[in-house]
């Protein structure tokens, strides 16, 4: 059985990865910044076979040659560890973009030292999506990528840092010859796996309980998690897989994500005042021919991913 390493093991993605090789009965290791914080690595315990084949290695995306140790001697790494934007977050440069790009360079450097065989690289839709041209060159497909100008002028910082840290492992690939695949996932939904909600999952339920103040005025490919997960595993098990892989369900605006909502759970107070925000909220849609012809699946619906996004929450006393 391969042995696979996932960094960054607490986040949304990663943790849902960790669960999935588990189930498929590989050897995972993990990488987190703590070890010890139970209150936050403790639920990686609880999946089936983690007391046997799980391993949970420190390691921080701002030390070089942290990473060593966890990627040495295993057949493939998904580095899924990055920051997510926090908002209001005026130290962007420290907290959301070095961490991002430094990252990725870190990772990647020690798998190239190690020789391993396969990475697979998390980045996202905010790589390719963001272009003055979004609209004229719609659908957007795997050649495309976003424009760093246009990311700054718009103060698009997670986009700004996604793109540049892909660009960054591609020139890393090419010069080590590492075989990478990049998967691009849009926003992803679905049910809360870790003990409190973060990243993305924290934004929708502040969205249903309108603790925002607004909502943001974005038009954004969603995806459910399930098929990010499927699509990490594509990506390291297809030999056929390569480049990029764009992982995207519907583009909505989330006006009509919260219309779609409030006619099925109309209980909640939603946020009803749409930011000013602009630069974001170009109509495009995304290209997923390339993904299908791999032998990938429908994606899940809006209505599946919200569905099982809002159960949970419910389940786990958030709502």
């Amino acid at each position: 059985m391969p042995e696979y390493c996932v960094t960054g093991g607490t986040g949304f993605i990663a943790a849902y990865l960790v669960k999935a090789l588990l189930d498929k009965g590989h050897v995972v290791r993990t990488t987190v910044r703590n070890p010890e914080d139970g209150g936050k690595v403790g639920y990686l315990w609880e999946f089936n076979g983690a007391k046997e084949r799980l391993k949970v290695l420190k390691a921080d995306l701002m030390v070089e040659g942290s990473f060593d140790e966890a990627v040495r001697g295993v057949d493939g790494v998904f580095h899924t560890a990055s920051p997510v934007l926090v908002p209001y977050d005026d130290n962007v440069q420290e907290n959301l973009i070095d961490p991002c790009i430094k990252g990725t360079l870190n990772v990647l450097n020690s798998c190239s030292k190690a020789r391993v065989k396969r990475v697979v690289l998390t980045s996202s839709c905010s790589s390719i999506r963001y272009r003055y041209d979004a609209q004229q060159a719609s659908p957007l497909n795997e050649s495309h990528w976003s424009d760093v100008d246009y990311c700054k002028h718009y103060n698009l910082w997670y986009a700004y840092a996604k793109t540049t840290a892909e660009k960054e492992a591609w020139r890393i690939a090419g010069e080590s010859g590492m075989d990478l695949v990049v998967v691009n996932p849009s926003f992803v939904v679905g049910p809360l796996l870790a003990p409190q909600p973060t990243s993305t999952l924290y934004m929708i339920l502040a969205i249903l309980k309108g603790s925002r103040g607004e909502y943001p005025n974005t038009t954004v490919g969603f995806v459910h998690i399930d098929d990010v997960v499927a699509a990490h595993i594509l990506a390291i098990e297809e030999s056929k897989a390569s480049g990029r892989l764009i992982c995207s369900s519907s583009v909505a605006h989330w006006s009509e994500i919260i219309e779609m909502l409030k006619t099925k759970y109309p209980s909640y107070p939603y946020e009803n005042k749409c930011s000013s925000v602009e630069g974001d909220s170009n109509p495009h849609s995304m290209d997923t021919s390339k993904i299908a012809q791999l032998g990938f699946p429908p994606f899940k619906t809006l209505e599946t991913m919200f569905d099982d996004c809002i159960t949970s929450f419910q389940q786990k006393g958030f709502l």
